[in-house]
């Protein structure tokens, strides 16, 4: 697998805008002539306008066969759901589904979309905009439209099982300290607060940054939450590189480097 190498006239892309994109090349019959795959990969931000903006522009000129997104079915269906309820969503959780993901799950998951449309009101953009555009713009195309995302009940239920007690002492103390000692919190993981702009997606030695933080702090979170998903998606992305000549994917900015990552080793096995 190799990245495609920029053409010298092309614009250089703006240095917090977080993409790539890989050929696959490989036979289409044994002995004759090959064809290259190429997987166009968005690192998003889920409330930052900068990424529904990019999302529309390489639907529109890369010209995907499949748009494929970090969602599941569940997933996908709540944003339908907040859109047509105007940020309201309308959706019960089952007793029995709470049994399944576990009550550490259920309550991550709840105080996780809290947080976000708490940031999203302070920018005008509602959690998960430039999935569901991505979502509108490839029906409204014609454009296959893939999940390549694992199923929320099975996160959300290895994250019950996984999260130890040391991780959860260790978030709420962070979260205590984030809340009396903002600016100090963001200063010390590398994050100027008044520089930061939550419309745009965070550069990618930030996000590195971040994820390194992650998975310094809580390696079972990180375990569940990032790299097992990373798994799934880079399998699912080479699964449908097997019938489609270009993709687009559409994932969070967090996940890109691992998912790169977990492409090129299942190309080498």
């Amino acid at each position: 697998m190799e990245k495609k190498q920029p053409n010298k006239k092309d614009k250089k892309p703006k240095e917090d805008t977080v993409k790539d994109t890989i050929n696959i090349t490989k036979d289409t019959a044994r002995n004759t002539a090959k064809k290259t795959v190429q997987i166009r990969l968005i690192g998003s931000s889920h409330i930052a306008q900068q990424s529904i903006d990019d999302v529309k522009k390489n639907i529109i000129n890369f010209k995907p066969e499949v748009v494929a997104v970090e969602l599941d079915a569940r997933r996908l269906e709540a944003l339908l759901d907040n859109e047509k309820n105007n940020g309201n969503n309308k959706q019960k959780v089952p007793i029995s589904l709470i049994f399944r993901i576990g009550v550490v799950g259920y309550i991550f998951a709840k105080f996780g979309s809290w947080g976000s449309k708490k940031l999203g009101k302070l920018v005008g953009v509602e959690p998960g905009e430039e999935m569901l555009t991505a979502v509108k713009l490839a029906r409204e195309k014609g454009i296959k439209l893939a999940l390549i995302d694992q199923p929320i009940e099975i996160t959300l239920a290895r994250f019950s099982a996984k999260i130890t007690m040391r991780e959860k002492l260790m978030f709420v103390k962070d979260l205590i300290y984030s809340v009396l000692f903002a600016k100090k919190a963001a200063k010390e993981i590398g994050i100027d607060i008044n520089s930061f702009d939550l419309r745009k997606v965070p550069s990618t030695k930030i996000i590195k940054q971040l994820v390194n933080v992650m998975k310094t702090k809580y390696p079972n979170a990180y375990l569940v939450l990032v790299d097992e998903r990373n798994r799934v998606m880079a399998n699912n992305l080479i699964r449908l590189s097997k019938t489609h000549q270009k993709i687009l994917a559409v994932v969070g900015a967090g996940h890109l480097e691992g998912i790169k990552s977990e492409m090129d080793a299942l190309m080498k096995d």
